[in-house]
């Protein structure tokens, strides 16, 4: 399982260096299109949700826990938290829920 997620972090950073870099070295010009500009601007990002997307629902005993902290970690980045108090929120609200959810079930 841990040799999945180096796998995703390694195919993830090359693909994103790939999208972002063949443009610049296929063009000669700077890029003056402010929707290339933005494309590239946003596929680190879209690239890192798609990946992590899938495991973040697995990564969980229960489908239920790891729904919870997807929508703590949603709701804190909304709020325009940072990424250590998302991650922190998302950590603290599945262990709170892997707890609790025995109880109810």
């Amino acid at each position: 399982m841990a040799h999945n997620v180096y796998l995703y972090i390694f195919v993830m950073a090359g693909v994103t260096y790939l999208i972002r870099m063949l443009p610049l070295a296929l063009s000669k010009k700077e890029i003056t299109n402010n929707y290339i500009k933005s494309f590239l601007y946003y596929v680190p990002y879209a690239c890192l949700a798609a990946m992590t997307f899938p495991a973040i629902l697995d990564s969980t005993a229960s489908i239920y826990s790891a729904l919870v902290g997807l929508i703590t970690a949603v709701v804190t980045a909304y709020k325009g938290k940072s990424l250590l108090i998302v991650a922190l929120a998302a950590c603290a609200a599945v262990f709170i829920a892997e707890r609790i959810l025995p109880f109810l079930c």
